[in-house]
């Protein structure tokens, strides 16, 4: 089944502040070149993760530059979400995967009702991740050209998972990966492109913030603004180490007692594990009044985002595997020092020194937050230098033209 999703046009003017008039400029000439096109995102939920949060931007940009633009999610049943969570686990690096016969069943008949949905529909179908990829097989073939847009860290897949999946990506027009090191070496042909996902300057969660509603937002959590605070914004995903960030602010608690630890994330559509993970980390904080654990479920929404990672002294990104992690560069863009896993997609964001510092052994977690939290105003220095890098590399608008130009090439 499939569902489409209601957006907004947004002018892209307002982001020529941000990005200047030349991207602006080039944006709107390209989008003249496919004016008529109907163009199709397709994706597994409508709210929580990054394809949502990068969806939710796209669309209406590529809408008010005049484009014929819709968004369809995939609704399916449990053994759906089932097969395909544990399917991107195991493209991430999990070391078992497999398939029951009913979940297989499951994950083709939900993808062939939704080629059913879209044939002859549009012009260009942008699939993203696994979880709707089969859906090409079943549309018979037409001028319709077909693109699958890969988030995940594919950069130490188990072999048995992409076996699974690749058989239905196989006969796509294009491939469209984060980074080089993401690509399997069987898509490593004249189909596959890369370049990264970027943020909103103008959404609720980029847009500036003044700091007396920021710092009334996170007074609402509990959090005390004369003491130091770190977060940490991801889905309760087991890839994103909330167990370990846990353990990390406990040690620093020892030099820094009156640190205090927000654990923010949106549980999604998509995600059957993230409920288990949440409670695991409930039950892991009781008792302590100065750990702050907040959802879309209890309030946390964009805007209350915004505010933590505006106001937090230090945001930490504990990430195990990563494809891009949008909130590095939402963290950059408030200019606040984040310290964050030395893994996928990570790296094209941050460099030590610039936005923040990279980790990649488990005991230099505490000792760089101790030296940001030490250090104010050196920290406050890296913050700036990490904002310029994302008005450089990672706004919206840049994705943008990435997308268009690859439509106009494969059209």
């Amino acid at each position: 089944m499939l569902r489409f999703v209601d957006t907004a046009v947004q002018d892209a003017e307002p982001y020529a502040e941000f990005a200047g008039e030349a991207q602006i400029e080039r944006l709107r000439e390209i989008a003249g070149e496919l004016r008529g096109l109907r163009v199709l995102h397709l994706n597994a939920t409508p709210y929580g993760g990054g394809v949502a949060e990068l969806l939710n931007s796209i669309v209406p940009l590529e809408r008010g530059l005049g484009l014929d633009v819709a968004w369809g999610v995939i609704v399916a049943e449990p053994p759906f979400y089932a097969l395909t969570k544990r399917l991107h686990n195991a493209l991430q690096g999990d070391p078992t995967f497999e398939v029951a016969p009913e979940e297989q069943a499951a994950y083709l008949q939900h993808n062939r009702a939704v080629a059913e949905s879209v044939a002859g529909q549009f012009d260009v179908v942008i699939v993203h991740d696994p979880q709707p990829a089969p859906a090409r097989q079943f549309v018979a073939p037409d001028h319709a050209k077909w693109v699958w847009r890969v988030h995940i860290d594919l950069s130490a897949y188990n072999r048995a998972a992409w076996d699974f999946l690749s058989q239905h990506v196989e006969n796509y027009d294009a491939h469209v990966f984060t980074m080089p090191q993401f690509v399997p070496e069987p898509m490593r042909d004249g189909r596959t492109r890369c370049f990264a996902p970027a943020i909103d300057p103008l959404s609720p969660k980029n847009l500036v913030l003044p700091g007396e509603i920021a710092e009334r937002l996170i007074r609402w959590m509990g959090v005390h603004i004369d003491r130091p605070l770190l977060t940490q914004v991801s889905r309760f995903d087991r890839w994103k180490d909330p167990i370990g960030v846990i353990r990390v602010y406990r040690e620093l608690r020892q030099k820094h007692p009156g640190l205090q630890l927000a654990l923010l994330g949106s549980m999604a559509l998509d995600d059957p594990e993230g409920w288990n993970i949440y409670e695991t980390i409930v039950r892991d904080v009781e008792g302590d009044q100065d750990i702050h654990v907040g959802t879309n479920f209890n309030g946390v929404g964009n805007i209350e985002v915004n505010a933590f990672q505006s106001r937090s002294d230090v945001v930490i990104q504990k990430s195990i595997r990563e494809g891009f992690g949008l909130v590095v560069s939402e963290t950059a863009w408030k200019g606040t020092p984040i310290v964050a896993g030395h893994t996928g997609g990570i790296p094209l964001q941050i460099a030590d020194g610039e936005g923040g510092f990279l980790v990649s052994r488990e005991e230099d977690w505490a000792a760089r937050i101790d030296y940001l939290l030490s250090h104010p105003e050196e920290a406050r220095r890296i913050g700036e230098r990490g904002r310029e890098r994302v008005r450089r590399d990672f706004l919206i608008t840049r994705l943008i033209e990435d997308e268009l130009r690859l439509i106009a090439g494969i059209r």
